[in-house]
Parts: structure tokens; C-alpha cells; sequence
């Protein structure tokens, strides 16, 4: 049965559905003037809450086995600063990537030392992203590989893994 242009089949429907629903996605929202400094803000603090953390904590607890299968708070806490400067590396190749540091060696003074440079890099990316140069969220999302937001609340989560371990060796 041949179909009129003006009562497409299903099938051209959906497709042409697609394609609107595709341009939609591919709109770009501009970044609110206030976001930028706030998110450098925000993830500042988080990292002068780590290294609270970090200082205060026993070392006893540093390479303790968490119940279950959980990672020790030296993995936790060596993880984000690669996992940090893997998003450096990524969304910001002009900037300096801080060396990744070895979970199985690594010292409470040298992730110290290596989540404050990588918080420090991360700033800098947040603020060139998110800052007034005309920079969109979907475009710093899809180059992070992130959703807006979701940098900050997957850098904070270092709190909650490790109470446990810590709660565990009071």
C-alpha cells in the first residue's frame, strides 16, 4: 500500500522522531554566570574536607582491611586523585596532569600532597569550563564523560566509603 506524503508510514515517523529528539539533545545550554565560581567553590571545600580527613585519621586505619570487600581508605583516597587526573588528562590536555600515585605504597602525606594537586587541576579545568569564556554544560559534560553535577557529588563520596573502616578502628 503506497502512503501519501502527508500520512507517512509508522516507520518514517519514528524515524523522523528520532532526528527531532536527536537536535533537541545536541542544543547546548548556556552555563549560569554564577556556576562556574560556584562549582570551584564547592569542590575546594571538598578537598580541604580530604585533607582533614586525611590528617586527622590513624594511620592504623590508612592500610586497615575493611570489612566485606570493601578497598582500604589508601585505595579509596588514591583512586579519586587518579581518577581526578585521568579527567585532567581527558577534558583538559592543556593543563599539567598530576602523576597518578600507587595505591599499594602510597603514604597518608603523599596523597595528601597528590589530591591537592589534582584538586588544584581540577579547579582550573572547572573554572575554564564553567567559566564566562562561552563554555556550554553539555559541551563540558561530553568531554568530561560526566553529567552536570556530577563531578562534585563523585568527589565528595569519600566520606561515606571510608566511615565504616574508620568507625570500625575506634
Amino acid at each position: 500500500m503506497l502512503r501519501s506524503p502527508s500520512h507517512p508510514s509508522p516507520i518514517t515517523r519514528k524515524y523522523h522522531r528520532c532526528e527531532e529528539e536527536s537536535a533537541v539533545a545536541k542544543r547546548q545550554q548556556k552555563v549560569h554566570p554564577q556556576l562556574g565560581p560556584a562549582a570551584v567553590r564547592i569542590f575546594a571545600a571538598n578537598d580541604r574536607m580530604n585533607q582533614m580527613l586525611i590528617e586527622h585519621l590513624d594511620l592504623a586505619a590508612w592500610r586497615a582491611k575493611a570489612p566485606g570487600n570493601a578497598r582500604t581508605i589508601a585505595a579509596i583516597f588514591t583512586h579519586m586523585h587518579n581518577v581526578r587526573s585521568k579527567w585532567v588528562r581527558l577534558a583538559a590536555p592543556h593543563l599539567e596532569v598530576p602523576p597518578r600515585l600507587n595505591r599499594a605504597r602510597c603514604t597518608p602525606q603523599q596523597a595528601r600532597e597528590g589530591l591537592a594537586e589534582s584538586a588544584a587541576r581540577c579547579e582550573e579545568m572547572l573554572a575554564e569550563a564553567l567559566g564566562g569564556s562561552g563554555a556550554t554544560l553539555s559541551s563540558f559534560a561530553e568531554t568530561a564523560g560526566l553529567g552536570p553535577g556530577r563531578p562534585a557529588r563523585r568527589c565528595s563520596a569519600i566520606c561515606w566509603p571510608t566511615k565504616p573502616t574508620i568507625a570500625g578502628k575506634c
